[in-house]
């Protein structure tokens, strides 16, 4: 509506000022001819009268007669005074005294009249000196067709005017939809992604502002989107994680308080007590085990660990050493291949790293094996890998098994004293390394899991 007002108001403006410009221009052209013709009639009159000094008045009302026929004026008169004894008068049109417009114009007085049909002429009265005495004469001129020019323009100005007022209004309600329908359909998205619909996105019309503002508003929204589903992804490991812990402590729980109420009610045997006995005593290591792997989690979580220079090589291999009998008696061949170098390390996190990665990939072997350990340097610190010869990981399953409490065989697991924490530890020691940790596997045929430590070189 603004903007239609404004359209109005500029082209009522600018089409009055055409308008009026246009008629004045024609008014001034008008009575710029009829002063020329009122002179000429003078100047003959005065040439008369000087030719024939004191000539008869009769004289100068003939010439004017015929002057009068001869020219454009609807009316002249010659008088001996403004208001007295009229000479000559040729009146072929009946003309009031209804002056519309008066000015002077050098010598002679300018004025618009009407006739009796209500047509306009312009009169003119000018003062003729002759021989003895002043006489005056007044002409009429036709100027109706410059009022009906400047009345024709005004009608074909208001037709053009309401023909552009009507379709400027069209134009700017197009306009006005065009430009605020993408701002209705961001307005739309904003309400539906409020209502809960996250995936749901505005389209993008053009390229100009609201183009850049709906684009914004997705991104916005896809960033908005991923930290919900992020919360939710965390909400839903933490649900997991107290289920499980809660179904972790269940098991060992119950079995020791049916032993120990079997222990306190009944007459056991000296070897039945002992077999309750060893049964409590290994569900009991196993929740001090489940504690301290929690405790250790939980710690390594808020640590802020200091890195120092270390040799991935030494540890490694003396990991290896330590352990080569012990899994020897299980059937399993350890061999180590290290790089020699020096980088930023925290030891004893580094040796608890391993532990956890080779406990799994001793666990994943029924009957024996072969474990391959690889640490070679890299540019931001080392990479090891540690290769098994065991049942392997089925890969739906890979994304999964760095979860706290998550076992690939959970009934293989339970019964080998796991509680599904290991990987988590090894997680977050690697992150603490600012590092990287992933798994390839086929099922049957092993597990290679790579771990790239990034403390720095030395």
């Amino acid at each position: 509506m603004c903007m239609i007002w404004l359209l109005a108001l500029a082209f009522g403006i600018g089409g009055s000022l055409i308008v009026t410009l246009g008629f004045s221009r024609a008014f001034d052209r008008e009575t710029e001819s009829a002063l020329r013709a009122t002179r000429m009639v003078l100047n003959t009159l005065k040439i008369v009268d000087q030719v024939s000094p004191g000539t008869e008045h009769v004289k100068l009302a003939e010439v004017l007669g015929q002057m009068s026929g001869q020219s454009s004026a609807g009316w002249s008169a010659l008088k001996l005074s403004s208001e007295g004894e009229t000479l000559f008068e040729d009146n072929s049109c009946n003309i009031s005294l209804d002056v519309q417009h008066q000015t002077s114009e050098g010598q002679g007085l300018v004025s618009v009249v009407r006739d009796g049909q209500g047509r306009r002429h312009m009169r003119i009265s000018a003062a003729l000196s002759a021989t003895y005495e002043t006489l005056y004469l007044d002409i009429c001129y036709d100027i109706s067709g410059i009022y009906e020019d400047s009345q024709a323009q005004v009608h074909i100005y208001r037709q053009v005017f309401a023909v552009i007022a009507v379709a400027g209004g069209l134009l700017c309600w197009a306009i006005a939809y065009w430009v605020t329908q993408p701002i209705s359909a961001l307005s739309a998205a904003a309400k539906r992604f409020a209502s809960g619909d996250l995936s749901y996105r505005a389209r993008v019309v053009n390229k100009d502002e609201i183009g850049k503002l709906t684009e914004d508003f997705n991104t916005m929204a896809e960033k908005l989107e991923d930290n919900i589903k992020t919360i939710q992804d965390a909400a839903d490991r933490q649900k997991t994680f107290m289920g499980n812990f809660a179904h972790e402590m269940k098991n060992p729980m119950t079995s020791i308080i049916g032993y120990a109420e079997l222990i306190r009610s009944q007459t056991l045997t000296e070897g039945e007590q002992m077999d309750a006995a060893n049964y409590i005593f290994s569900e009991g290591k196993r929740l001090e085990s489940l504690s301290f792997k929690l405790l250790d989690l939980l710690v390594l979580e808020k640590k802020e660990i200091q890195l120092v220079p270390a040799r991935p090589a030494q540890i490694v291999g003396g990991m290896v050493e330590h352990l080569k009998r012990v899994y020897e008696e299980k059937g399993i061949v350890l061999q180590c291949r290290c790089e020699d170098g020096e980088c930023l390390l925290e030891p004893d996190l580094v040796k608890s790293l391993l532990v956890n990665i080779l406990d799994n990939a001793r666990k994943a072997m029924d009957k024996g094996g072969n474990i391959y350990i690889m640490s070679e340097m890299t540019d931001e610190g080392c990479r090891i890998r540690v290769l098994d010869t065991g049942r392997g990981i089925p890969e739906e399953e890979i994304g999964h098994i760095t979860e706290a409490f998550y076992r690939v065989d959970k009934s293989r697991s339970r019964a080998q004293g796991g509680v599904g924490l290991g990987l988590s530890l090894c997680n977050e020691i690697v992150r603490l390394h600012k590092g990287t940790m992933s798994f390839a596997s086929r099922v049957g045929n092993g597990t290679c899991v790579t771990v790239e430590l990034k403390g720095g070189r030395v």
